[in-house]
């Protein structure tokens, strides 16, 4: 993994617990995803149907799918510069980037992340990880369907990390946008398997959004919420 830190002896991205946790994470996912995803694939074609969302994360449950490096920065750029009360993110996995958006947290001095994951051990590893990384206390893991855990917030939404299953993208949207405060910034991930209908809604100025991509990892789509006209 390149070396993404800040300045040595600082805080953040650059706190020797997170910096050990995200080293093992990159480390982990670089031996052992590829073969992962291999076999997932493999099983899936055997099914007499595409996977479901359900179906999809248990192929996948040993694959840490780990954000890339730089788009983990960009996260955690993104939460020091907008100082969110509030960010979401859809699709913890091994909790990577929810360790790197909780370090800018912590260096703000405010805000929490909440992170959805429906597989049951991929919650349990994004705890571990986020304990030994020192920043558990800012996070609130939810196990189960995002589209049920991510309604309802009685606060503003400020930023949001859109990175699990791709058709999914849209109706989580759906579910956020009512929460979503002026100004929010959603970063997603995966931009070549985005459907095509979730890339026409973010892009259109009209629906209150202003979008651009980014050549980071496999690509992200940077957009940003202005309000519904």
């Amino acid at each position: 993994m390149s070396d993404l830190s800040v300045a040595p002896g600082s805080a953040g991205l650059d706190d020797p617990a997170v910096r050990a946790v995200l080293n093992r994470l990159y480390a982990q996912a670089e031996r052992g995803d590829k073969g992962a995803m291999r076999r997932a694939y493999d099983s899936a074609a055997k099914l007499a149907a595409p996977p479901t969302p359900a179906e999809a994360s248990s192929l996948c449950a040993d694959a840490l799918l780990p954000v890339d490096p730089h788009t983990g920065r960009l996260l955690y750029t993104l939460v020091r510069m907008l100082r969110p009360g509030l960010v979401v993110e859809f699709g913890t996995s091994f909790g990577t980037s929810a360790v790197q958006i909780a370090a800018g947290l912590r260096e703000n001095g405010r805000g929490r992340l909440v992170t959805t994951e429906l597989d049951a051990s991929k919650v349990r590893k994004a705890r571990e990880n986020l304990a030994e990384s020192g920043l558990d206390d800012l996070v609130d893991v939810r196990e189960g369907d995002a589209l049920e855990l991510l309604r309802g917030f009685g606060e503003p939404v400020d930023l949001v990390l859109l990175d699990g299953w791709k058709e999914l993208y849209l109706p989580v949207l759906d579910v956020l946008e009512p929460a979503l405060a002026p100004g929010a910034v959603i970063v997603s991930d995966n931009l070549s398997m985005l459907p095509p209908e979730y890339l026409e809604r973010i892009r259109d100025r009209a629906r209150g959004y202003v979008s651009l991509d980014l050549p980071l990892g496999d690509g992200i789509e940077l957009t940003t919420w202005t309000g519904a006209s």
